[in-house]
């Protein structure tokens, strides 16, 4: 169903920051591939795994994921 989309700027986060898809799997424990699944939107998070990658990015929930698409850098 297209309402339960889950957003998310984990991409971007990542980018930001220089971190590769292992090393945010691996402070998140979960499997690198689970990284790229959330990053396409191919998969959402548990609401304990949301919470601890905004723990990690040191931001708000609200920041890395939305039920709205995030309007485009630079629009």
């Amino acid at each position: 169903m297209a309402d339960d989309v889950v957003y998310n700027r984990i991409a971007v986060l990542r980018a930001e920051r220089g971190i590769t898809r292992r090393q945010l799997a691996d402070a998140l424990g979960v499997h690198y591939q689970t990284v790229g699944y959330l990053e396409r939107g191919e998969y959402s998070p548990s609401l304990h795994l949301a919470l601890k990658i905004a723990e990690y990015f040191e931001v708000s929930v609200e920041v890395v994921f939305s039920t709205k698409p995030f309007p485009r850098i630079g629009a």
